[in-house]
């Protein structure tokens, strides 16, 4: 698989007749990956690692406010100048009267990129819609994704996902938004469709569902990390393996808890805060090593994780929403942990005595 090729930077050959100074040879600048480096996802080419936009609307959690769009707007371009063409977003993304904001922010942001036309018209967008409770039929679900192609101003999303599974306390629902799904890409209002937060179970059944009705499912989402690779994880990154199933990976930092920037005397404010003060006491194996291998390869913690997740075969999904968060996380691509660092990793998360806190969303 494209994912697991080494993503070692080719030596440049370059005749020394046409370089006059090392200067002229320290200005060539390398892409972050190479075009075979790109990952498939159903009939889309994307970069082995995209974006989430959670937190761009979001002031609850992550103390958005609108003075933030200028340099969410530069964050955007300075990720896809660099080759990133994969964001992902939702229509409950946003609180408030802000609902919707992350949609209408990157719809926004693609008119207004000032780069290559040919980058701008390269974005894949990944739009997640909620399983709200009255959303009861498959015309209800098509008018949701509608409704996000306006806020997109879009004519077609990349990929369609359902948001969460119904299957453990509407059932009847659950067939429904699947049916809805089907119709978003039969009228192609899509140009794939995926899921987010199912378990193994409902992964194989809506597999199956679709599949049927001539509808490839292309990609699944679902909390992966370092602190989040327990037997499920495990299970869905085998059977995506198996169908064609692209592993989309939210969260790859565990909310910031693998950055190294926080400790149990040094937390982050609000909901967040909360949860690193039952969680980070137990990661100290983790994050040593985490330290010990971002040292010896002179790569940042933050880099180190979501490389790992690269190399589990994944798509990893860091968010960001400042200029200094997309300028390290690019640092995770061009390079490759060996297999004996994959190892130490996973070796530390075990010997961990704490883990990410399950979605509740997230089905069997």
């Amino acid at each position: 698989m494209a994912l697991l090729m080494s993503s070692a930077v080719p030596t440049a050959h370059v005749s020394c007749s046409t370089i006059s100074s090392p200067s002229l040879l320290r200005s060539l600048k390398f892409p972050r990956f190479w075009p075979w480096q790109k990952v498939k996802i159903g009939p889309l080419s994307v970069s082995p690692m995209g974006f989430g936009t959670w937190s761009w609307g979001n002031q609850l959690l992550w103390g958005y406010k609108e003075a933030m769009d200028a340099e969410l707007q530069q964050t955007f371009n300075i990720a896809v100048e660099n080759g990133i063409n994969l964001f992902d977003t939702a229509d409950s993304y946003g609180t408030g009267r802000l609902n919707g904001q992350s949609e209408k922010l990157l719809g926004k942001f693609i008119r207004e990129f000032p780069g290559n036309k040919e980058l701008r018209e390269d974005v894949v967008i990944a739009t997640k819609l909620a399983a709200y409770p009255w959303r009861l039929t498959p015309t209800q679900f098509v008018d949701a994704c509608q409704a996000s192609l306006d806020r997109l101003q879009l004519d077609q999303i990349g990929i369609g996902q359902l948001h969460w599974s119904t299957a453990n306390y509407a059932p009847l629902q659950e067939r429904a938004l699947w049916d809805g799904l089907v119709a978003m890409y039969d009228k192609g209002l899509v140009r794939a469709v995926g899921v987010s937060n199912y378990g193994p179970k409902q992964l194989l059944k809506i597999h199956d569902y679709l599949k049927a009705r001539g509808v490839p499912l292309c990609s699944a989402q679902v909390q992966f990390s370092l602190l989040s690779m327990g037997k499920d994880q495990m299970e869905i990154k085998n059977i995506g393996n198996s169908l064609g199933i692209r592993v989309i990976a939210y969260s790859p930092l565990g909310l910031g808890m693998l950055t190294g920037k926080y400790s149990p005397s040094n937390l982050p404010t609000g909901p967040r805060g909360i949860l690193f003060r039952q969680i980070i006491p137990g990661l100290k194996p983790l994050l040593n090593s985490l330290e010990e291998i971002a040292a010896k390869r002179q790569k940042t913690m933050s880099q180190v994780a979501i490389n790992w997740c690269i190399c589990k075969g994944t798509i990893p999904i860091p968010g960001v929403k400042s200029v200094e968060q997309i300028e390290e996380n690019l640092g995770a691509l061009g390079w490759q942990l060996s297999l004996d660092e994959v190892t130490e990793l996973e070796t530390a998360a075990l010997g961990s005595s704490r883990r990410m806190i399950q979605n509740i969303f997230q089905t069997s």
